[in-house]
């Protein structure tokens, strides 16, 4: 029996645009991975296939138990719950406090229970999973790797029937990735995941892609799924070079037929002139004629009509398969211009003080576990946030993309961004570049609230890039975000940008893409 099945779904906005429609799904193998290009409706579907929102139409049945991780940032940041409370094994470790300071009221038996050791078991599993092993730790002040381990754990502890997934891996480090890899493998219930992760992907049995075209299953995990794609971008290919030759030979073939037809009508009004034929003959054999050519250009035109449907259909189906392109600006030389710190204390992360050099077209790929203050070093050398101690000094611009894409203004237009951040920038040359990352016609003027992260992500790095001072670019997990394709063609933008970054990423994969010439580690 499926674990999670919907039925002719569709979701539509206020102003009236779809998003999709009358899609129908059914999960019957244990581990499903749901992929597609940013923008294109994943987390809107796995809000409705959660019950969280309704669909515009269609129906969704649910399995009796089920828990959903969410990859927008969490309000316990900006909360005051401790770590015990999150979990809710608060009550239990006041109760044992309590014990041990003397009290021994029936009631804090009762609370205790037979978890006498809890607190020993918690501080031991925080120790695991890299989290500060202090039950009473805000998880305020967690960085987000640590929140999301911590969030994800208490998921996989429970004994629900599945799991909803949304980017569970974005802002984990190497080894978080592997533990979370192996809770994945460990869970007794179904799983739906909704990633951009490769090393995730290949742990699914199934893989459903979200497109323009509709919901399409793909047997196997993320391997066979790409293989099938290239399969197929290439049979597309074939068919429409295969159409376009019908199309051709029709062309040349109802050309003929023109002119034979003209060469008939010639010969005809000869005879007439010459009168050699009689006038009713000669007026019958014309309508004959006539309304044979009527027949055959009828006849072309419909099969013309259907070879251009054909090709609409295929161009469509290759525009969902080709690969998109991301244009960065190209820097000029940066020679003698530095980034350096010299035994420099963080407010955040690593207590040791860290001396290092970056020259401005340099690239490189800044790593450590969560909570090391990667985050915090990148903001310190934007100048958001002052040393403890130690001395920094810059010789050259800097641009900070935060995790969140704050450089896209929300009430702004996806072209205004683009313009009015970067100076100097023609209409029509801001037009090609937005249409590089699928950003076409009208869709220039959506505005930078309605954009889904991997959108405001390759916005923002069209922005940074096209700056008129050409900075040493700051990014911070830029590829968090970004579906599978937009990985790759970011990756290998950076790679072919000459000028220099500093790279926060947890996927070592894409970092080795985009060109890194040497790490600093925290």
């Amino acid at each position: 029996m499926p674990v999670l099945q919907a039925y002719n779904i569709s979701h539509q906005f206020d102003n009236g645009e779809k998003l999709f429609q009358q899609l129908s799904c059914s999960m019957i193998k244990n581990r499903v991975g749901l992929v597609g290009r940013n923008g294109v409706g994943k987390s809107i579907l796995a809000s409705i296939l959660s019950g969280e929102q309704q669909p515009s139409s269609g129906t969704v049945t649910l399995p009796k138990s089920f828990l959903v991780y969410r990859q927008q940032p969490s309000d316990l940041l900006s909360g005051e719950l401790s770590i015990a409370q999150f979990l809710g094994k608060h009550h239990v470790l006041e109760a044992l406090k309590q014990v041990e300071a003397g009290d021994c009221s029936e009631h804090w038996f009762d609370v205790i229970g037979d978890q006498w050791d809890l607190l020993i078991q918690l501080i031991q599993q925080l120790e695991v999973l890299g989290l500060p092993p202090d039950a009473d730790f805000p998880c305020a002040r967690l960085s987000g790797g640590q929140l999301a381990r911590l969030k994800l754990w208490q998921m996989f502890a429970s004994d629900v029937e599945l799991l909803i997934l949304d980017e569970p891996s974005n802002h984990l480090d190497v080894q978080a990735k592997q533990w979370l890899l192996a809770s994945m493998r460990a869970f007794n219930g179904a799983i739906l995941l909704i990633s951009h992760d490769r090393v995730l992907l290949r742990d699914m049995e199934e893989i459903w892609e979200l497109s323009g075209l509709g919901l399409q299953v793909f047997g196997g995990n993320y391997d066979v799924y790409a293989e099938q794609k290239r399969t197929e971008l290439q049979a597309v290919d074939r068919q429409l070079a295969s159409v376009d030759k019908q199309r051709k030979k029709l062309a040349v073939q109802a050309q003929r037929n023109r002119e034979k037809a003209e060469q008939r009508a010639a010969q005809g009004n000869k005879l007439r002139q010459a009168g050699s034929h009689g006038k009713i003959l000669l007026d019958a054999k014309k309508d004959k004629a006539t309304a044979s050519s009527s027949s055959r250009s009828k006849n072309e035109q419909l099969r013309q009509a259907h070879l251009q449907n054909k090709t609409q259909l295929l161009k469509a189906r290759k525009e969902q398969l080709k690969g998109q392109k991301l244009y960065l600006e190209d820097s000029q030389s940066h020679a003698g211009k530095v980034v350096s710190m010299l035994d420099g204390v963080l407010s955040f992360g690593r207590t040791q003080p860290i001396s290092f050099q970056v020259c401005a077209n340099e690239k490189i790929h800044l790593t450590g576990n969560n909570g090391s203050g990667k985050s915090t070093l990148l903001k310190t050398l934007f100048g958001e946030v002052a040393l403890q101690q130690g001395e920094l000094r810059l010789n050259t611009p800097l641009y900070y993309l935060d995790q969140h894409f704050g450089t896209v203004q929300p009430k702004l237009s996806i072209l205004d961004n683009l313009m009015q951040q970067c100076g100097g920038l023609k209409a029509s040359d801001a037009r090609t570049l937005l249409a590089g990352i699928g950003f076409r016609r009208d869709s220039v003027f959506r505005l930078g609230y309605t954009l889904s992260g991997g959108e405001k992500m390759k916005l923002a790095m069209l922005i940074i890039s096209h700056q008129p001072e050409q900075p040493l670019l700051l990014l911070d997990e830029p590829d968090n975000y970004l579906d599978l394709e937009s990985k790759v063609i970011l990756a290998q933008a950076l790679c072919n940008y000459r000028g220099g970054f500093i790279l926060v990423s947890h996927d070592h994969d894409f970092a080795r893409e985009s060109g890194v010439q040497r790490d600093i580690s925290l």
